[in-house]
């Protein structure tokens, strides 16, 4: 949906602070989402919530494509962010589920399919402007997927049940839980304002103030989704043999040297490579971020999320609401500065990261979702 934002800013004419807007409000309604989802959790489970989520989704970004004007579109974005909130949640809350019953680190898997998808949908969005297809045609082809995606899920049983849903309906989570729980929010909160930075607005970077043809001003979202594939799919190893704490520090240290050379890029290219390096060392920190919360109370590990997740969209609305500003006033190198100035404080909390406990079961990890 975000490599699209610069074409269907023009197909509508918004103004610029409009769609700084539009971006907010899907993180508004991400965060109201992400308390649907634990609901729907308690009720369904978290795999048919992540069903239904995506159900949403893909309705969702048929209508943006299709939106005859401002009401509609914004109507649709908002829908879109709801899906989200709930997705998030369901899917965060099954990789906990499946960490607990193989103690051994998962999250990073679960969130390297999330990045390949997103590449895809970059290189999706570049296709389809390289042939001038009109936006509603290529976000009508995304829904396609993602409802594929949807016939293909399954549920398969984990080797520990799993406790049954009122058991943790009503969880206590005490105070002393959610002191605990403040370094995690406030690196999660760190990472989605670089997230929602290079994922909202990398496509307009390139396209307003370093003059990429809108056929290339996906490509840096795509470099920063395959620097996440690759992160992701390594952190889990890593998280095994150097520990949480490490690879947490040397990640926060590269997306900052990555983010100040975004920031100065001379071209596109450039842009597109930094880009790339952002992903690699951000793309390990919301994983091991949520799966060290979700250990502080395995029991009600999806209340935990829920609440955890208002960080990610308190980070979403701060990075872009502040770099929609900014770049609408033809600031857009200072947008990323400023966040690389953040993560460089992330090492400062690593120490609370934790690895999982080995005396859970260990077979095979089975296929989910």
């Amino acid at each position: 949906m975000y490599t699209t934002v610069p074409a269907v800013t023009e197909r509508l004419g918004l103004a610029p602070l409009l769609t700084t807007a539009l971006m907010v409000a899907v993180a508004l309604t991400a965060g109201g989402g992400s308390f649907l989802g634990l609901a729907a959790i308690r009720r369904a489970g978290p795999v048919a919530t992540t069903r239904g989520a995506m159900l949403a989704a893909a309705a969702a970004l048929v209508l943006i494509g299709w939106a005859p004007g401002q009401a509609a579109v914004i109507c649709a974005y908002a829908l879109f962010g709801l899906a989200v909130g709930a997705l998030d949640v369901g899917v965060n809350t099954r990789a906990a589920e499946i960490e607990r019953a193989y103690g051994r680190s998962v999250f990073g898997s679960f969130y390297t399919a999330w990045s390949v998808g997103g590449v895809l949908a970059a290189l999706l969005t570049a296709g389809a402007a390289r042939l001038e297809w009109p936006v509603a045609g290529d976000l009508t082809l995304q829904a396609g997927i993602v409802l594929l995606l949807v016939s293909c899920m399954h549920t398969h049983a984990l080797p520990a049940p799993v406790p049954p849903s009122d058991a943790v309906a009503q969880p206590s989570l005490g105070r002393r839980l959610w002191v605990r729980l403040i370094p995690f929010g406030l690196v999660l909160l760190v990472v989605y304002v670089v997230e929602s930075t290079v994922s909202a607005w990398s496509a307009v970077y390139l396209r307003q103030t370093l003059t990429a043809s809108l056929a290339v001003a996906p490509l840096a979202y795509a470099a920063y989704q395959a620097g996440t594939v690759i992160g992701r799919a390594a952190a889990d190893r890593l998280v095994q043999k150097l520990g949480a704490v490490a690879v947490v520090r040397t990640a926060a240290l590269l997306a900052a040297g990555a983010l100040a050379a975004l920031a100065a890029a001379p071209s596109w290219p450039f842009a597109v490579l930094a880009a790339g390096a952002v992903g690699l060392g951000a793309s390990v920190l919301a994983p091991l971020c949520l799966a060290s919360a979700a250990r502080l109370n395995p029991t009600a590990s999806e209340a935990v999320l829920a609440r955890l997740n208002l960080f990610n969209y308190v980070g979403v609305v701060t990075g872009g609401a502040l770099s929609g500003l900014l770049g609408s006033t033809g600031h857009f190198r200072l947008a990323y500065a400023l966040p690389a100035t953040l993560v460089v404080l992330v090492p400062a909390a690593a120490r609370h990261f934790t690895r999982p406990s080995n005396s859970a079961r260990m077979e095979s990890i089975p296929q989910t979702l």
